[in-house]
This record gives structure tokens, C-alpha cells and sequence, in this order.
């Protein structure tokens, strides 16, 4: 029973940290533009594209 409450209240405050990292990457990036963007999850090259495995990437053109 302690094991099923510690994993109740442990994955909700992860995944609300998880939120906090983000909103605090995009404050940082509005305040220092010349770095650009922030990356997100899956975004970029390598993601869901070929270019590891010799093909090639749409998103460098």
C-alpha cells in the first residue's frame, strides 16, 4: 500500500517539475534571444528523420 501511494504522489511531482524545467527554459530564451530558440522534445535533426542512418534530413535544407 505504501508503494502504490509514494508512486501516486512521485509521478504527478515529476511530471509537474518536468512543466516547471520547460516554462523556465522558454522565461530564459525570451530573455536572451541571441542563443534562439529553445529546442523542444523531438525537434531537430535525428529525431524522426534518416540522417543517423545515411539518409537525408529535410529540416538542414
Amino acid at each position: 500500500m505504501r508503494d502504490y501511494l509514494v508512486a501516486m504522489l512521485a509521478l504527478p511531482l515529476l511530471f509537474l517539475v518536468w512543466v516547471v524545467v520547460q516554462w523556465i527554459t522558454r522565461q530564459y530564451a525570451m530573455r536572451h534571444p541571441e542563443f534562439g530558440p529553445p529546442r523542444e522534445d523531438g525537434s531537430g535533426c535525428g529525431s524522426s528523420c534518416q540522417c543517423g542512418s545515411g539518409g537525408s534530413c529535410k529540416k538542414q535544407k
